[in-house]
């Protein structure tokens, strides 16, 4: 894939088309290299069995090839009929599981090259969709997503929506391979108004969060928009931050983590021309030359705050007002039951991982096929149930309690925060494990603080290569794979989610990680300050002045 000309490739693909038609056709059990790499943009990953990656080469057999599907839900939203789609697609034609992903969308794992037009087909059927899940275009744009009856909340739901719509591609391509739809080859279908031919230079993450709630983890996003309302609930307008992102190379010092910058400020009206603006100066001004440079955190770091603005208003045709201040930010996850606010309820779903499965899978098919719930995918990995009558609350406690899924109260606080990305088997960017390891090593760190009393959450957040799918650069606690079981160690983010971590420790291996933090955890019960977090403690009292290499 590294050989390919990317620029080239998206510019001469007619509109996302390429090869796919072609090969998806073909007795094969994957796609070529040009048509795996536009797959992404079709929401799709080609993936192979690394664990029988060894077995098949004894058996000179090729590489055990599937797809991981990704769904694009603007806000989170899952519709009913969408799930309960994902939930049977799971099963006919994937590995059996649904994951909640760090971006609340939902994948499927495991499906076969002959059952993709199927999957995505069925998809789109049942009122969800995957174009622009992955590749070199606007993701899913996140939004806070606890459905409270409160006017923030609901402006959030709304701009997401709209920004969402303003930047999905045009892309025929999509409708023709997926849905059957009448072959269209012209100037249009293949050029992009917004996107052009060759769309833009890397991914671009867009989130919507509300005043004091970070649950999106708003600073880590290329664009982050906060809707701002007075005390009569009327909109005032949006604040913007732009210029975040979390993926770098290990040994190449030019990539790094980056928090966004606050930007200014927009009136309502003005928000999708802001939003189309900012894009546009990413589209025309970011590095097509070297991709790990290419996202916008690096053209802002490289230009200038001050140079980003002036272009952005020149193609907005506008000025920015200033940025409004913003009261503290929390990162809250509501899980449980909560009164919205409007005589219904919400339930939050705690899930290991995002990884659905097992009783929570049924569980989660019972309560939506019988009582005809909606669902919202949180950027934690969890489940919201949504829009639930008073009357309908022991019913849902009886179906959970029916399949053996905890109550959140009963779930250990450490792993109520903690995220991992897949990582091994399937994800051909990772170096090392990561939800499979993740939830022993939660366990060991849940025995030393408990044996020294502490009853604190402490974000742990791990991933098996530095791309930071899982955030792990903002968890109090950052584990990011390095090679096969080595690890860098990061120490000090924040609850918030506001601050970097830093390198504590390299090269740690999986069973060394809790020894390594265990004198911390015990240093941090004895000298905190009263209500001190994990990643204060380390900032305040161990980072800069301990740190180790191994």
């Amino acid at each position: 894939m590294s050989k390919l000309d990317v620029e080239a490739v998206k510019a001469n693909s007619q509109g996302l088309r390429g090869p796919i038609p072609d090969e998806l056709q073909a007795p094969t059990d994957h796609f070529g290299d040009e048509s795996s790499l536009l797959l992404k943009f079709h929401g799709v990953y080609q993936q192979d069995d690394r664990d029988a990656r060894k077995t098949m080469r004894e058996r000179g057999a090729g590489r055990d090839f599937s797809f991981m599907v990704r769904t694009k839900n603007p806000g989170g939203f899952l519709p009913a009929a969408f799930y309960l789609a994902i939930d049977r697609l799971a099963d006919e034609y994937g590995n059996g599981t649904i994951r909640v992903t760090t971006r609340a969308g939902l994948q499927l794992h495991g499906v076969r090259k002959s059952n993709l037009h199927e999957v995505i087909a069925q998809i789109n059927a049942h009122l969800g969709s995957t174009l622009g899940a992955c590749g070199d275009i606007n993701r899913n744009v996140t939004a806070a997503p606890f459905p409270f009856a409160a006017p923030e909340y609901a402006a959030a739901r709304t701009a997401a929506v709209e920004i969402a719509e303003l930047l999905t591609p045009r892309a025929t391509a999509y409708y023709e391979i997926w849905q059957d739809g009448e072959v269209v080859h012209s100037t249009e279908a293949a050029e992009d108004p917004i996107y052009g031919k060759a769309f833009l230079p890397r991914k671009f993450k867009i989130a919507v969060a509300v005043p004091g709630d970070n649950s999106v983890d708003l600073y880590t996003n290329d664009l982050g928009v906060v809707p701002l309302v007075d005390d009569a609930g009327t909109l005032l307008g949006f604040n913007l931050t732009v210029g975040g992102g979390l993926g770098n190379t290990h040994g190449k010092t030019a990539t790094y983590p980056r928090l966004a910058d606050e930007f200014g400020f927009v009136p309502p009206a003005l928000l999708l021309d802001a939003v189309k603006a900012i894009v546009l100066v990413q589209r025309d001004h970011g590095d097509r030359t070297n991709r790990r440079h290419a996202r916008l955190k690096y053209l802002i770091a490289d230009r200038g705050l001050a140079w980003f603005r002036a272009q952005v208003e020149a193609q907005a045709g506008f000025s920015l007002e200033a940025w409004r201040p913003l009261q503290a930010w929390t990162a809250p996850q509501f899980l449980g039951w909560n009164a919205a606010g409007d005589g219904t309820w919400f339930y939050g779903v705690s899930i290991a991982n995002g990884r659905v499965r097992d009783g929570l899978k049924a569980a989660l098919r019972d309560i939506v096929a019988e009582l005809g719930c909606d669902l919202i995918a949180t950027p934690d990995q969890n489940i919201v149930i949504g829009g639930i009558a008073p009357a309908l609350r022991p019913r849902i406690d009886a179906i959970f309690a029916a399949h053996g899924v905890a109550d959140p109260q009963m779930i250990s606080v450490r792993e109520k925060v903690a995220m991992a990305c897949p990582a091994l088997p399937t994800c051909g960017l990772a170096l090392a494990e990561s939800e499979r390891v993740l939830p022993k090593l939660v366990a060991e760190i849940d025995a030393l603080l408990e044996r020294l009393g502490v009853g604190d959450p402490v974000t742990i957040r791990m991933t098996g290569c530095p791309n930071g799918c899982a955030r792990p650069y903002m968890g109090e606690i950052g584990i990011v794979g390095v090679s096969a079981d080595r690890y860098t160690l990061y120490l000090g983010g924040n609850p918030a989610s506001t601050r970097l971590n830093q390198v504590f420790a390299e090269g740690v291996r999986t069973a060394e990680i809790a020894g390594v933090l265990a004198p911390l955890f015990e240093r941090w019960s004895r000298e905190r300050a009263a209500g001190e977090p994990f990643g204060d403690f380390c900032v305040r009292a161990v980072l800069d002045r301990e740190k180790v290499a191994s």
